[in-house]
């Protein structure tokens, strides 16, 4: 259940077992790791079910915006969900704790590579697609998708994703 998962900043690898098993599926462990998550700026979010497993993470860090030049930008990465806690709003937590950590250190703009099986819960919290699809190599298609934080609600009041309620995560 929803109430049972605690979403916080965390130590980047201890999302990496989710990383892994959702993002980076047949490829090598090291895969899941990003050269981001050793820079200080970078933040990492993980929701963890009662258990202690990690459930959903998310990772945002400072990166321009090439379709928004000049704007202060930050850039979501290794946003995932376990298989089995999809649909039940951890992701739209997870989102949330992101996008008002992006927008406390003074992001106009949250960017994405968006897996394109994703793209609608992008768009339901408010993300909005820019360009064609493309491949990612060993990924798969690819979305770029962009969120103006001055559109977004601020302080965890996100739109609503995952049909998940609005309000702090």
């Amino acid at each position: 259940m929803i109430e049972d998962v605690t979403v916080a900043r965390v130590a980047p690898a201890t999302t990496y077992p989710l990383r892994q098993r959702v993002l980076r599926a047949g490829q090598p462990p090291g895969a899941a790791r990003m050269a981001i998550d050793d820079d200080p700026v970078t933040a990492t979010f993980a929701a963890v079910d009662a258990a202690g497993t990690v459930v959903g993470s998310a990772v945002v860090s400072p990166e321009p915006c090439g379709w928004q030049p000049g704007r202060p930008a930050w850039r979501l990465r290794g946003m995932a969900t376990a298989p089995g806690h999809r649909g039940s709003g951890i992701g739209g937590r997870v989102l949330r704790a992101a996008l008002d950590h992006a927008r406390a250190h003074g992001a106009e703009v949250v960017w994405c590579n968006a897996r394109t099986p994703a793209r609608r819960f992008y768009e339901r919290a408010g993300f909005v697609a820019v360009g064609e699809e493309f491949e990612e190599p060993l990924i798969g298609p690819h979305v770029r998708m962009w969120c103006d934080m001055a559109a977004a609600p601020a302080n965890g009041g996100a739109p609503r994703v995952d049909g998940a309620p609005t309000g702090p995560a």
